[in-house]
């Protein structure tokens, strides 16, 4: 930490900085364009997250810019531990996730760790709900989120960079260098960040009991504990490459390393000593993607190729005494995967053609050298295979008339030896009126998503009779967007639902490990209401606001596993019913105030829908966060100066089963950017 700061400062003194943790706005002359309504992604429900969302706060990974600035839940296990997305109540593994056009998600587990994605590192991420999924990736029966980085179009070399320091001894570095001359564009972005994420809550799963001198219970209280084995540290450093060929393509390089080292915090249920046990979980990550495009009046060529490479150690160990340490878990997994892929557009007239294909190699070691046998030798337990998935896709978009557009998207899939059945997707959009850019939009699709290697190979319980997963999902809605020189405004209201059967789910089994199984039917239906509105007061004062609101209902529709299951006709663990957020800001000259507020529903957390116990259910509960940040004008430079208070009101809250969240917290981060 101390030689980054250091490294900071002799920049500083060497070279023009240009760096911010904020979003500097700068007024520029406005210019309209009268064109046809463009043919990409008609009728597809899409969410866009802008700079702003992007840039908010430096202690933040993409987890948390999602749960703010989108209807996606967020399932969080705590401060920088296992964070998953919920698409309109379908499972993490049923969001299919890109960089840069290759596949994130794991092809051991199915899903992505957005917790490990710092938000600083992504330049652009689309959204796309149910139905728009097709369009990115195959298997995202709840959605898809396609994330991009790139490299700046600026001549010359502007170093960015930001310092925070927060709470619970958290102290946050992002160091950004680009540099671009004629056809060369290149930059460099590092990341770390570390925390003893010691905070204090009140557990409220224990209790401190007083006795009288007859030892009868006189009352009791709830005890203040720490944090404990909650300490982590993560290093991210990505290269972006851009050379501009003119008549050859363009070209680009993207290569991201991460080295993550992170405890598992002790559940407050957990009567261990910190210093007892050991439970850590350490992650070497490579992802390296490189690109060609070719533009043309009317036609697009692109191809890629990447590769990924991870290695994920998780260790829990228990003192034995006399610093003798017993491996109770040493489960370590190699995935390398090798990735393809060609596409083309083609425009003639009122259509666009386009079709891609995609081909990704995967080679899994998974192992567990703790395991020991009857006969009290060790022993290793795991699986070693290899997968190939292949996915070709083909599109066809047509507006007949400047009001009307369709599109038919179709897709099929290779895993392994076995082929998916054909996904079609279709889309359509009419616009009702030019006075607001009022859009009427519907989409249904077929998608598939196949078991991973973990569902199929995992030792013990991996189940390789598993079917698939197919579900058929709709939505339809209306939005709207108006904007004048001195208010914009735009708003969406969307309805969904989606049936999906062979629905794969870990359930224990009598012999003492859980397995998957395929349930018979769940039914997701709800709605979403998106809505956002700007208005520049006068030259000095600006008023912005956003928010959205979810109502999903996630149903299990299978066959009872035995007599006594009750959990048919029940919510889905872990899916709150209703979700919204809402961020408004506040802009007079230099200084920015912005307010965030989040809210949770109930979630049970059994199949049953248990409420009888505190253990059952999850409390609602509201966040509200506030910043206020500033800049300060020197001869040759902008100081920027941020001040970040969450949980407002110290709410206390779990949103995962006896894993505490923090109380009131805060950051203060700097900035410096050329005047």
């Amino acid at each position: 930490m101390k030689y980054i700061t250091l490294l900071y400062w002799v920049l500083f003194c060497s070279f023009q900085l240009n760096a911010q943790d904020t979003v500097q706005v700068r007024q520029l002359d406005s210019i309209r364009i009268v064109a046809q309504r463009r043919l990409r992604d008609m009728g597809v429900q899409k969410t866009s997250l802008d700079s702003a969302g992007l840039r908010n706060d430096i202690t933040g990974s993409l987890a948390q810019v999602l749960s703010q600035n989108s209807t996606v839940f967020i399932k969080s296990y705590g401060r920088a531990t296992l964070s998953t997305a919920s698409f309109r109540g379908t499972s993490p593994s049923h969001t299919q996730v890109t960089w840069n056009g290759m596949k994130l998600n794991s092809p051991m587990l199915g899903m992505v760790d957005f917790s490990i994605i710092p938000s600083y590192f992504i330049d652009e991420a689309h959204l796309y709900h149910g139905p728009g999924s097709v369009i990115v990736a195959s298997g995202g029966l709840g959605g898809a989120i396609a994330l991009s980085t790139r490299t700046i179009p600026e001549e010359g070399l502007h170093l960015h960079f930001i310092q925070g320091i927060g709470s619970f001894r958290t102290f946050d570095d992002f160091l950004r260098v680009s540099f671009g001359k004629n056809r060369w564009k290149t930059s460099t972005r590092i990341y770390y960040t570390s925390s003893a994420n010691d905070y204090i809550y009140t557990n409220y799963r224990k209790k401190i009991f007083y006795y009288d001198q007859q030892g009868n219970i006189t009352g009791f209280e709830y005890p203040r504990e720490q944090n404990q084995n909650g300490s982590f540290l993560d290093f991210h450093v990505l290269q972006d490459i851009d050379f501009n060929g003119s008549g050859w393509g363009n070209w680009n390089l993207s290569a991201w390393y991460s080295r993550t080292d992170r405890g598992i915090p002790l559940l407050n249920v957990d009567y261990k000593e910190n210093t007892s046990v050991r439970n850590n979980q350490r992650e070497n990550a490579f992802r390296g993607v490189i690109r060609w495009r070719k533009l043309q009046q009317y036609s697009k060529w692109e191809a890629k190729a990447g590769y990924t490479y991870t290695d994920l150690l998780y260790e829990y160990k228990r003192d034995m005494g006399d610093n003798q340490w017993a491996n109770m878990v040493h489960a370590q997994s190699y995935v390398n995967t090798f990735f393809s892929r060609l596409e083309t557009e083609w425009y003639i007239n009122k259509w666009m053609f386009s079709g891609n294909l995609t081909v990704n190699q995967h080679f899994v070691t998974s192992l567990d050298n703790a395991v020991v046998s009857v006969e009290g030798k060790q022993n290793i337990m795991g699986y070693e295979q290899a997968r190939v998935e292949a996915s070709g896709f083909l599109s066809v978009k047509y507006r007949p008339a400047e009001r009307l557009g369709f599109s038919v998207d179709v897709r099929k899939d290779l895993y392994g030896r076995e082929f998916t059945p054909l996904t079609p997707a279709f889309f359509a959009e009419y616009l009702v009126s030019r006075r607001g850019e009022v859009v009427l939009k519907a989409s249904a699709a077929r998608n598939f998503r196949y078991p991973t290697l973990n569902d199929l190979y995992f030792m013990p319980g991996g189940n390789p009779d598993l079917k698939p997963e197919q579900g058929i999902t709709f939505d339809g809605g209306i939005t709207t967007t108006h904007k004048e020189t001195r208010y914009s405004w735009n708003g969406s209201v969307t309805g969904f639902y989606s049936l999906i059967d062979n629905w794969i789910v870990w359930l224990p089994t009598f012999k003492g490990f859980w397995s998957p199984v395929n349930v018979k039917q769940v039914k997701s239906y709800g709605t979403e209401i998106n809505g956002s509105m700007a208005v520049k007061l006068n030259k000095n004062w600006k008023l912005s606001a956003d928010g959205h609101f979810a109502w999903t209902k996630s149903i299990n529709l299978g066959d009872p596993v035995n007599w006594a299951d009750q959990a048919i006709g029940k919510q889905l663990v872990y899916i709150p019913e209703y979700s919204s957020a809402f961020t408004g800001r506040i802009s007079w000259k230099a200084w920015t105030f912005m307010y965030q507020w989040t809210y949770y529903s109930e979630r049970f957390t059994t199949s049953s829908n248990q409420t009888d116990s505190r253990i059952g259910v999850l409390s609602p509960y509201f966040m509200n966060d506030i910043s206020l940040e500033t800049a300060i004008r020197l001869p040759h430079l902008v100081i920027n100066l941020k001040g970040i208070v969450r949980n407002l009101f110290n709410e206390e809250y779990e949103s995962v089963l006896a894993r505490p969240m923090p109380g009131i917290n805060y950051t203060i981060s700097i900035g410096i950017s050329p005047l």
